[in-house]
């Protein structure tokens, strides 16, 4: 029996979980899933015949050397920055290693070594980054084998709340890491658009917003995600002239979530003293310029922001309760930290909650002397709060990839994305089965 370790039971595990104990007898494999709580594992794996439930410490040398030494395969859920450890395990042990991240630096440093030692370590195969890598090179090409040219490459991607769960003014709810959603966009956003680079710091990332329109499902903002500059070698796209990847969110998000970009409270640098003694009110008048004299945190929040104190953006800033009374309650905490526990409570996925997922895809092509303009639309609803959306294209391409590593279906070696087509091509079929399926539209264009 082949060993299928998974370490991390986290939100978005729930589908790559039953996929392998849908398959394991036919594939004579057993699950094991490794987590820190071993209750959340043993939730996950409900007494399965083929699944074992472990607590797991990922700084316990013994314990992580033990497992990975057993597995055929390790999948990894763990936060990015976890993922070095146990990748320096399976080059050691031999074990080939999936991961949902982005390439790290540390990661891509071991390209060489993997490749030698006769492995594959497969990152950025989930959602975004994944199946946005797959069905963009899927298009790309066949677009090249054809003998046309890409112009242009708009993608966004966006986790939100299904319509019929969208009860909150945000149009949010958690189906995913919450610390991501909290750091998001840190750093500074690169991308190419008719020819010129473009840079937008962090400061300004939520204020320089695009209206993305996908059919069927309304308007979204868009906001320009990480290095977009870094694909156009990845996709094989080195001429192109716009090359730009985002993140979706339900119109009126940005600007609201600007404000806690501007006042300070996504910072993850440092703590605040005695926070747990804090009201939220008395965080927020503490991040607020000058004194307060006599006027009311609300009024000073809305000055400094040059916001209506009536407006949407206020109206949505205020239904967190950052500006109410009560107390913090949480020690020793970073601004983020403090958002993201207010946050868990207000955008919690209820258990009858459904997500989504909206991915699209923009190309701008010359073919045949004509040019074309292609739209690639995906649409996931979730289940419930358990079988989400997300955790369906994240964990799914995962488990399907790691199906084909373990029956010999991929044979590239070192350290990997998914952009090639021995691995997209059957994913992307067999995610099909699954309802994960891309809407394509063409039409010329002058």
């Amino acid at each position: 029996m082949r060993n299928v370790l998974l370490i991390g039971a986290g939100k978005s595990s729930s589908a790559l979980i039953k996929y392998f104990l849908d398959h394991a007898s036919d594939e004579n494999w057993m699950l094991i899933v490794a987590d820190f709580s071993e209750e959340l594992a043993k939730s996950k794996t409900n007494n399965h015949p083929f699944a074992k439930a472990i607590g797991f410490d990922i700084q316990n040398e013994k314990q992580r050397v033990g497992l990975i030494s057993e597995a055929d395969i390790v999948i990894s859920m763990l936060p990015p920055n976890m993922h070095h450890p146990v990748a320096i395990e399976c080059l050691r042990l031999k074990k080939n290693l999936i991961t949902a991240s982005y390439v790290s630096s540390e990661m891509q440093e071991l390209h060489e070594e993997v490749a030698t030692a006769g492995l594959l370590f497969l990152n950025e195969c989930g959602l975004d980054p994944g199946i946005d890598h797959m069905s963009a090179m899927e298009i790309i090409d066949n677009v090249k084998t054809n003998g046309g040219t890409m112009n242009a490459f708009h993608s966004y991607t966006g986790g939100l709340v299904a319509p019929e769960s969208n009860d909150n003014p945000w149009g949010y709810k958690f189906s995913w890491n919450p610390r991501n959603v909290i750091l998001a966009g840190q750093g500074t956003a690169k991308y190419i658009e008719n020819g010129y680079y473009k840079y937008i710091p962090y400061s300004r990332l939520y204020s320089e917003i695009q209206n993305i329109s996908v059919e069927g499902c309304g308007n979204f903002d868009g906001y320009a995600n990480r290095d977009s500059l870094s694909y156009r070698k990845i996709y094989q796209l080195d001429n192109i002239k716009t090359m730009i990847r985002g993140t979706l969110r339900q119109s009126g998000f940005c600007k609201a979530w600007n404000v806690f970009v501007q006042i300070g409270l996504t910072d993850d640098s440092f703590k605040i003293e005695n926070s747990e003694k804090l009201t939220y009110k008395e965080m927020v008048d503490a991040f607020l310029p000058g004194t307060i004299s006599g006027k009311n945190t609300e009024e000073r929040l809305s000055k400094f922001m040059d916001l209506p104190s009536n407006g949407q953006e206020m109206e949505m800033v205020k239904w967190t309760g950052i500006l109410n009374d009560d107390f913090i309650g949480v020690s020793n905490a970073s601004p983020a930290q403090i958002l993201q526990h207010l946050l868990e409570i207000k955008w919690k996925l209820q258990e009858s909650d459904k997500d989504m997922i909206v991915m699209q895809h923009k190309f701008e092509y010359t073919i045949d002397k004509k040019n074309i303009y292609h739209t690639s639309s995906l649409v996931v609803k979730g289940e419930n709060s358990i079988f989400t959306a997300m955790a369906k294209t994240v964990g799914l391409p995962l488990a399907i990839a790691a199906r084909l590593i373990l029956n010999d279906k991929i044979f590239l070696k070192g350290v990997h994305i998914p952009i090639h087509k021995s691995i997209y091509e059957p994913v992307l079929k067999e995610l099909k089965e699954y309802g994960i399926s891309f809407v394509e539209k063409q039409k010329e264009i002058a």
